[in-house]
């Protein structure tokens, strides 16, 4: 890679500046695209809104008052002298030179214009496309637009689409593509631009994960499932199984009596009852003399699926044991033992599992729960305490099944739609901010009932008016003086989490105000209502997930959404409280950004694609890459992709 230093202009101070937006070489550098494009069109002054370019009379003069500035200037537009007003932008005052020509954006009243935008050249006739760049203090988006054109000129950049391919389509090459993504001149320019670069990004993730799941080894142990006995244990539940949960159990005893290695997700929606199809799937591998584990992403919901093994096996001769961070050391020594010795059947935990300390003596199934809050080498590295060890995914984020499809392609796929029967409907409802007497008496009447709440954030604290977490807290402690109220958020240590939630589970704390990390699987049956403050700012998944914290009993529970904006899309919640339909939704609106997170299984950080929007382009890379695998050798530059696949794995 080419450090940035070898481009003009780019000295030590601008590498800083361009780390921070994770610009490290050259080839991050061509690749960091515009997020969005203003298309801009000239008005007259006849018009309210105007786009207008004309000449600068006078040099700016700048105002100060409380944290503002403002810069006033004169210009002549159209053969008129008309006065330029503009806010906080005191740092263009140098480059606001007589005589130069700009282009003013604002709104026009009695020979004034207010501007919201300054473009400092004449931006021409017709219909001018704009590139809009996240940025950081100091760098500018003429700035950066020059680094990247200069890094164009200088570096070679690589065309990973093959040439037989690029002809089918008809596609411009990649070095075109990134110039007139940051350079348009039309639409078209755009249009070209982002068909070739989408393409490419999700070819290029198409052909590493069928490469994946061609090389996967996929050998395996024929496993016998003992159905009588199994049926024992299902039979000492005390609800039966959904149709759902059944049918993924037959998927699971069918790859563990084939000869070849499970490799299979387990997706759910919020309640469907994953978790007991993952503990009667370990039983299974039990009753074969076989190991267990389950990794779960936090302390908490680590304690809570041991406390419901231990209670579920007790009259089932399995031995379980919990490690976690908490976990002390002669107790971790003594588990270590059992585990290797193999007294110890099934070991749960949270990443302490992944201790090199831990040494099975037989295992045959790792169980990641909420599988997509762990990285690749992390699952992999859990995977390999055995020899050809079957893996079962869990996860909560409802995919729909034609995406999971082709998301997932190196997996095989299991969906409980249906949810365990015995709990009702959460009423859902939409408050604006200024209804603060409804929902405070909605929250006083659960209270009453000695039931507990939720409330959520998604700041820790801000400088501005936003309901912040601490904010809420004071908002709370005055509205309801005689009930334990504490706050929970991601920047604590995990004991102090920990303990927090362990008080919540005790009911010591009757109110806990948090931000969004009580979303995954945390099981308080007797909390009957969650309050989500500036709702807008989440995804319809991940309000159904934080949803999915109440309604775990037989108790009516409720969801309240506070927000200002967006209502109608949070309405939908209203109507729907089918995870896969919300998904649908989500998808449609918002695209795969929420449900994925920051990072997910085979890598989907994409820069231009986006799904679903994309999807039509994914199912054909995906096959084009299939053919393309066939006869990898034909292409070198490919080959180095999968080399770097592997490495990864």
């Amino acid at each position: 890679m080419f450090g940035l230093d070898t481009i003009k202009g780019i000295g030590p101070s601008t590498i800083d500046k361009l780390n921070k937006l994770d610009i490290y070489s050259v080839e991050d550098l061509v690749s960091y695209y515009p997020y969005k494009y203003k298309l801009l069109r000239k008005t007259s002054l006849e018009e309210e809104k105007v786009t207008v370019s004309g000449k600068i009379l006078s040099m700016p003069t700048v105002s100060y008052f409380k944290k503002m500035n403002r810069l006033l200037f004169q210009m002549e537009i159209d053969n008129k002298v008309v006065t330029v007003t503009i806010f906080n932008r005191v740092f263009l005052k140098d480059k606001l030179t007589i005589g130069k020509v700009i282009t003013v954006i604002g709104k026009y009243e009695k020979n004034t214009i207010t501007a919201s935008d300054i473009i400092l050249y004449d931006i021409g006739n017709g219909t001018t496309v704009i590139p809009v760049y996240h940025l950081v203090k100091g760098l500018t988006s003429k700035k950066l637009n020059t680094y990247i054109n200069d890094a164009l000129k200088s570096s070679y950049v690589y065309d990973y689409i093959p040439e037989e391919l690029s002809n089918k389509y008809n596609f411009i090459t990649k070095k075109e593509a990134i110039y007139k993504a940051n350079n348009p001149t039309s639409m078209k320019d755009l249009d070209d631009s982002r068909d070739r670069l989408r393409y490419e990004e999700l070819f290029l993730y198409s052909l590493k994960m069928n490469y994946l799941k061609d090389k996967r080894d996929n050998s395996g142990t024929s496993i016998n499932v003992d159905r009588n006995k199994i049926q024992d244990f299902i039979s000492s539940l005390e609800y039966s199984l959904t149709k759902d949960q059944l049918n993924a159990l037959e998927d699971i005893f069918q790859d563990m009596s084939s000869p070849e290695r499970m490799n299979r997700l387990v997706e759910g929606d919020v309640g469907s009852g994953k978790t007991i199809v993952s503990l009667i799937t370990m039983y299974s591998y039990k009753l074969n003399n076989y190991q267990s584990t389950l990794m779960a992403p936090t302390e908490i919901l680590a304690i809570q699926h041991y406390n419901t093994m231990t209670k579920l096996f007790k009259d089932f001769n399995v031995n379980v044991a919990l490690i976690t961070s908490s976990t002390k050391k002669s107790e971790k020594d003594k588990i270590y033992e059992g585990v290797k010795d193999g007294s110890i059947d099934m070991v749960v935990g949270t990443h302490s599992l992944l201790n090199e300390d831990l040494e099975f003596n037989n295992l045959g199934l790792v169980v990641t729960d909420e599988q997509h809050r762990f990285g690749v080498n992390q699952r992999k590295n859990l995977r390999n305490k055995g020899s050809n060890v079957d893996v079962l995914y869990l996860s909560a984020t409802p995919i729909p099944r034609t995406y999971a499809l082709t998301l997932f392609g190196d997996m095989d796929i299991s969906i409980i739609e249906s949810k365990i029967s015995g709990r009702k409907e959460i009423i859902t409802k939409v408050f604006k901010n200024n209804q603060t007497d409804e929902y405070l008496n909605m929250i006083y009447k659960e209270l009453k009932e000695d039931h507990q709440i939720y409330i959520v954030s998604p700041l820790i604290e801000s400088e501005d008016e936003k309901l912040d977490i601490k904010k809420l807290k004071d908002k709370f402690s005055l509205a309801f003086k005689n009930y334990n109220i504490d706050i929970l958020h991601g920047k604590m240590k995990s004991k102090e989490k920990d303990d927090i939630m362990n008080k919540y589970k005790n009911h010591d704390i009757d109110i806990l105000i948090s931000t969004t990390v009580i979303e995954v699987g945390v099981d308080v049956k007797n909390a009957t209502m969650i309050v989500i403050f500036d709702a807008e700012r989440f995804g319809l998944a991940t309000l159904h997930q934080l949803r999915g914290r109440v309604g775990r009993n037989d108790m009516q529970s409720y969801c309240l959404l506070v927000s200002n904006k967006e209502t109608e899309r949070l309405k939908i919640m209203e109507s729907i409280h089918d995870g896969f339909k919300l998904s649908e939704e989500d998808f449609r609106l918002r695209g795969s950004g929420d449900l994925f997170g920051t990072r997910q299984h085979g890598d989907m950080n994409f820069k231009v694609a986006k799904l679903p929007r994309d999807l039509d382009i994914l199912k054909k890379s995906n096959e084009d890459s299939k053919e393309i695998l066939n006869n990898i050798s034909n292409y070198p530059l490919l080959q180095g992709i999968i080399k770097e696949t592997i490495k990864h794995d």
